[in-house]
């Protein structure tokens, strides 16, 4: 049977490193910082990639490779890289591909620590970034320069749970020779597969979702074979390899992604209508909501809405903060994806760096929560947050 005809699931579960002579039926750990080599031909071949074989695990590791294998054959793509956080994806893949005098045009409704690499890192190295409203993406053009090289987005948003289309951006890059990159975490690749729409790369802070519980941190970067590849040579040099064990245990958190995703969506659009009804409630963002602005879109290019909800509640800063005061059964953290769901105030947690201005600008206002609707009895989790707004 060709692996393309294997379903999701299947490729979630099936793919995997070759058995070694024990026959194992789970991939072992493979704890081993280098590797060891037959004779000298045989290390100078592989330090000159005539062989394709783990020489470092800041190269490679047998337990990166079956994550990354893993994510590309969910996304689609060619080739990939696992780095030790999300956050170490992002900046490796833009540092890669990008030069002195380069421009990128992003939307503004980013996550706060990818603004300040726009802001604050990027310009030292002249490098520059314009924000364009995820609302208006018929101003993107506007905002393309001569010297821009790479469209940024993420969809849906952190922590606005905005959408845009990614086919309109797919054709926009393919007209203006930019390099689409797709920060896909919120949807996970069982939701939506940006690659089919036309993304060059997908990002993923596989600290969510991908491994659900809250137990290890990791990035991915995958995509285009030839892009993976400058992606894949910096990082090698620069040091920002996920660890073997964190591979591990997200290579197995992947097997039941789809499973745990869909009650995860199963629960969030059950909480969304209940927000949706409160009188405490000024508005919620929901992509499976009616009311979300870009509803059609969501449904047109994911398969579920996914676990984020973002509401506003009547009385701004100081309600927001009585409310998460108020909690007794979610969690307050700044984490999302996880087993137990989690309420997050934005405005003075992820988003705190960002002025008054930005803020407004990419919809966070005093009174925005965010909820990362777990996997716990859904109407616990509408109780503890009826309590809390009443």
């Amino acid at each position: 049977m060709d692996e393309q005809e294997f379903g999701f699931e299947t490729q979630a579960i099936r793919t995997h490193l070759d058995r070694t002579q024990y026959q194992e039926h789970s991939t072992p750990l493979y704890l081993s910082s280098s590797f060891v080599f037959e004779d000298a031909e045989d290390m100078r071949a592989s330090f000159t990639e005539e062989k394709v074989r783990n020489i470092y695990s800041r190269f490679s590791n047998p337990n990166t490779t079956e994550f990354v294998d893993k994510v590309c054959a969910m996304e689609g793509a060619e080739a990939g890289y696992a780095f030790a956080t999300g956050m170490a994806a992002i900046y490796s893949t833009f540092a890669a591909l990008l030069s002195s005098g380069d421009h990128i045009v992003s939307a503004g409704s980013v996550f706060g620590s990818t603004h300040a690499l726009f802001m604050t890192y990027f310009p030292k190295w002249n490098i520059t970034t314009s924000y364009f409203d995820i609302n208006k993406p018929e101003t993107i053009e506007s905002f393309i320069q001569p010297n821009s090289k790479i469209l940024y987005v993420e969809t849906p948003t952190n922590p606005g749970v905005d959408v845009i289309d990614l086919e309109l951006l797919g054709e926009i890059a393919k007209k203006h020779n930019l390099i689409l990159i797709v920060d896909n975490c919120f949807a996970t690749p069982y939701i939506q597969q940006p690659i089919k729409y036309g993304a060059h790369i997908v990002v993923h802070s596989a600290t969510k979702l991908m491994d659900g519980q809250g137990r290890v941190l990791g990035g991915v970067a995958v995509g285009d074979a030839d892009l993976i590849r400058q992606i894949y040579l910096f990082s090698r040099n620069t040091g920002p390899a996920m660890s073997p064990f964190n591979a591990w245990v997200l290579s197995k958190s992947m097997e039941t992604l789809a499973l745990r995703v869909e009650r995860h969506c199963e629960n969030a659009i059950k909480v969304a209508e209940f927000l949706e009804n409160h009188p405490s409630v000024n508005s919620v963002k929901y992509p499976f909501l009616k009311s979300h602005p870009k509803y059609e879109v969501a449904k047109k290019q994911m398969l579920l809405g996914g676990n984020i909800i973002a509401f506003e509640i009547k009385g701004g800063l100081e309600a927001g903060r009585a409310f998460l005061d108020k909690i007794k059964l979610c969690s307050l953290s700044a984490n999302i994806g996880d087993a137990k769901t989690i309420v997050t105030h934005p405005a003075s947690t992820t988003h705190s760096k960002l002025s008054t201005e930005e803020k407004l600008a990419v919809g966070i206002t005093e009174g925005l929560v965010r909820v990362s609707v777990g996997l716990e009895t859904v109407k616990d989790v509408i109780a503890d947050l009826e309590q809390a707004l009443s």
